[in-house]
């Protein structure tokens, strides 16, 4: 069941916590302002390991699609910022529903993709498993929300697969619960620190 919680801040304003979709985003405001440009993407991808050409067009991309969605009412912007309080307004069609409308985890879809499309291995995806769940997820004459999400599951798949070409299900979860980025660049600068202090 989906859920989202909040706290009450030293004044007694109920201050509400973000959403996992919110978080997922998140590590991509660098500066922390709540704005998400596309420099700051292509920064983002860098810090989790991707190289130069995937970052600028992941970069381009995100923030070309998702920028008018999540500044409603609002003139474009040249800049393509994206809003990370309205990321909400950004959830495209052909996707898994495993974010609410709200942008909230619901445990029940993460499980029923898994049982429904994991058969080679209950606990991870193949690369021919995956496509069937984008096929699967596709709709009608949805063309841009099933780029969208192949491009996402395709990016994921290319960066986290393991050595035997599986997508780990507690990897997947890590990104709908928004810890999976910080996790690949805290990996990635032990592996950089590491190097360094080989002979």
């Amino acid at each position: 069941m989906a859920s989202s919680s909040s706290s009450i801040d030293e004044e007694g304003i109920e201050k509400q916590e973000p959403t996992p979709l919110e978080k997922h985003v998140m590590f991509f405001d660098i500066n922390k302002d709540g704005v998400i440009y596309p420099w700051e993407t292509y920064k983002g991808f860098r810090k989790i390991g991707s190289g130069v050409l995937l970052s600028t067009v992941a970069s381009i991309f995100i923030n070309i699609g998702l920028s008018g969605k999540t500044r409603p009412g609002k003139w474009p912007s040249p800049l393509f910022p994206i809003e990370v309080k309205n990321i909400k307004f950004a959830k495209h069609g052909s996707d898994s529903a495993i974010y609410d409308t709200e942008g909230r985890f619901v445990p029940e879809k993460f499980e029923e993709l898994f049982k429904k499309h994991a058969r080679t291995n209950g606990n991870a995806l193949t690369a021919g498993e995956l496509d069937e769940l984008l096929k699967a997820n596709k709709q009608p004459k949805d063309f841009a929300g099933h780029i969208a999400a192949k491009s996402e599951w395709k990016v994921l798949y290319l960066l986290c697969k393991d050595e035997h070409g599986l997508l780990p299900k507690d990897t997947v979860r890590s990104v709908y619960d928004g810890s999976l980025f910080e996790l690949m660049a805290k990996a990635k600068q032990s592996k950089k620190h590491g190097d360094k202090s080989s002979p």
